[in-house]
């Protein structure tokens, strides 16, 4: 009920104001407040999966809390996990506004934010505000590249952050399929895949020594990937024994907002007209994986149906972005009840 009244306040704003109006609200202060307030009560429905205890299966994708802001706030809403960044080791300021356009008759968004964070020393001690603070969920941090950072050179990009997240996260997850930063999507193929997970494996290994334990290391792909690509990639995550594979970032099709308002704008779709298509990719590495490593689901999950579906593909977790802004907090209750 709040959050119906809510939304259409925020919707009257611009839909880059709305997200900072909405991170202002769920930053760590208002942490108990916001639980009050909405007052859904999530059932523990525990799954373990890359070794971690997760309370439910239903996480928040990352993208909405680049820089580590508003754990606490979001993690009262019932999330089994929360999922921050994309964070690079520079700040940046990511692309030019405007980057964020609703597709509200699709239940969708296009962005082009291009990473835009305060880097990642910023995050880490937002990750340390909130431990000392009380939040003791699952934490996951997403790692990218700087936008400046040549290909060739990527992996020194990930291997700096997973340095500095790797003692304060519960997984980390290497960003590969953002279509916002130049480049970036090459890294999901062939011999610069192969090069990256292995520096980020021998890397993974010296920092499990050193901190005494082991943090699983997730990759997140691109919905647009025909077949083949789809078994190169799930070849190639097996071969690096990567713990987990999130599947999926947003498209750069436009199929199902081709007549809308903002429908050509440039950047990532993402909602419900990317639901089907992340689905195929979960189907497909399902059946290439064949259970040795476990799927996070991501992409148009506005439903409890749509999880389900999610998870009877072959998903162990899901997660939530673009829907939970459509529908709110109550969307992870629905989901968490009917598992």
């Amino acid at each position: 009920m709040f959050y119906s009244i809510a939304r259409k306040l925020l919707f009257k704003l611009d839909a880059e104001q709305a997200h900072d109006v909405a991170i202002n609200m769920f930053k760590s202060p208002a942490a108990n407040a916001l639980k009050g307030l909405y007052g859904a009560k999530v059932a523990d429905k525990p799954v373990t999966v890359m070794g971690i205890e997760f309370p439910n299966p239903v996480g928040l994708a990352a993208g909405l809390d680049k820089n580590g802001q508003c754990i606490r706030g979001f993690s009262a809403l019932g999330f089994g996990f929360v999922e921050v960044g994309t964070v690079t080791p520079r700040p940046q300021p990511g692309n030019e506004k405007p980057r964020i356009f609703r597709i509200t008759e699709a239940d969708a968004i296009i962005n082009r934010m291009g990473f835009n964070n305060h880097g990642v020393d910023y995050l880490v001690d937002q990750v340390r505000k909130a431990k000392q603070a009380g939040f003791d969920g699952v934490l996951g941090i997403n790692i990218g590249k700087n936008k400046d950072t040549e290909e060739d050179n990527a992996k020194d990009d990930y291997i700096h952050c997973m340095r500095k997240v790797y003692e304060h996260a519960d997984y980390i997850t290497v960003n590969i399929s953002s279509p916002n930063t130049p480049g970036l999507r090459a890294l999901q193929y062939g011999d610069a895949l192969n090069e990256l997970l292995a520096a980020l494996k021998v890397e993974q290994a010296q920092l499990a020594e050193t901190h005494g334990k082991y943090i699983p290391l997730a990759v997140k792909i691109a919905p647009d990937l025909d077949e083949q690509e789809v078994q190169g990639i799930a070849d190639c995550l097996l071969s690096n024994d990567i713990d987990a594979v999130i599947a999926t970032n947003t498209t750069l099709s436009r199929e199902g907002v081709e007549q809308l308002a903002h429908g050509d704008e440039m950047g990532g779709l993402s909602g419900v007209p990317v639901q089907e298509k992340s689905l195929q990719v979960i189907k497909l590495l399902a059946d290439r994986l064949d259970g040795k490593m476990p799927i996070i689901g991501v992409g148009g999950i506005n439903s409890a149906a749509a999880a389900k579906e999610k998870l009877a593909a072959g998903a162990s977790l899901v997660q939530v972005y673009t829907g939970f802004i459509y529908e709110g907090p109550e969307l992870i209750k629905r989901i968490v009840d009917e598992l």
